[in-house]
């Protein structure tokens, strides 16, 4: 007989595939937390590349009007407790067992409509983008590892909010071609990227250096079981990052830069040695 843990279970599937289809990077950091996490952060990832898909992907649709179903739905969702979304319905248990309130994935949603309407930012609109598109989705996160303690919660809360952030900018840097003139977006407040110079671009790589400087704080402090597994995360992008900031402006707008697999599981045995020994 079919239960609806089956469901269940087929949903998650749904969210797991869509992680390890769509990042190499987050499927190895979720693989490197303890496996009681390992769901409900597929379910998260799930509905964040999901929102992100429409409004980056699906050009010959209605973005607008996709969005602002898929909103609907995850509203609806959450207060039936059960989707025919199986995305949704993942993120539906995650969101009903940890807490997670409203106005985080609130947020996050607005800031995907931001990219409907906003191809260029000014600093309060870009900061808004930011806090949406990425900082709620470490706090959603960071939910789920805090696991219903509310002090360590509120001591974690903004260095999840700077990894976050760190994140999105360098996605940001290196993803500065494609948007620029795939998707004619710029991000970066009072940037013409057609001009961009190796000062303005020192500059912004100031900024994420700074989070990923108030991030890693932060990650010390995590529950064991998330610890490493966040921390391969940040090695990854920080990594991502410091490949980025040698090259010239000119290489960046020309290509996307990456870090190859074999680099990645490199990374993997360094960074699990210096946890294993608290060198953190």
């Amino acid at each position: 007989m079919n239960t609806i843990a089956l469901y269940d279970a087929v949903c998650l599937k749904a969210s797991r595939h869509t992680t390890y289809s769509y990042s190499t990077s987050f499927s190895l950091g979720i693989r490197s937390l303890d496996r009681r996490y390992h769901d409900p952060i597929h379910a998260i990832y799930g509905f964040v590349r999901f929102a992100d898909e429409i409004v980056d992907t699906f050009h010959a649709h209605d973005k607008a009007t996709l969005l602002q179903r898929f909103r609907n739905d995850t509203y609806t969702a959450i207060a039936e407790g059960i989707s025919l979304n199986p995305i949704l319905h993942s993120f539906q248990k995650v969101v009903n067992r940890y807490g997670i309130e409203r106005e985080l994935y609130d947020t996050f949603l607005n800031s995907m409509d931001m990219d409907l309407r906003d191809t260029t930012h000014d600093r309060g609109s870009y900061e808004q983008y930011i806090l949406g598109s990425a900082e709620v989705v470490g706090l959603m996160c960071l939910r789920v590892f805090c696991e219903g303690d509310q002090a360590q919660y509120d001591r974690l809360r903004t260095p999840a909010m700077r990894l976050g952030a760190a994140f999105q900018k360098v996605n940001f840097l290196r993803d500065l071609k494609d948007d620029h003139h795939n998707l004619g977006r710029t991000y970066f407040p009072g940037v013409d990227v057609s001009r961009m110079d190796d000062p303005t671009k020192r500059a912004i790589e100031a900024d994420i250096a700074a989070d990923f400087d108030a991030a890693i704080l932060g990650i010390r402090q995590l529950p064991r079981g998330a610890r490493f597994g966040v921390y391969i995360a940040y090695v990854y992008y920080l990594n991502l990052f410091r490949k980025i900031k040698a090259l010239p402006t000119e290489r960046i707008l020309r290509e996307r830069v990456r870090v190859r697999n074999r680099r990645k599981l490199a990374l993997l045995t360094t960074s699990y040695l210096r946890h294993s020994f608290g060198l953190l």
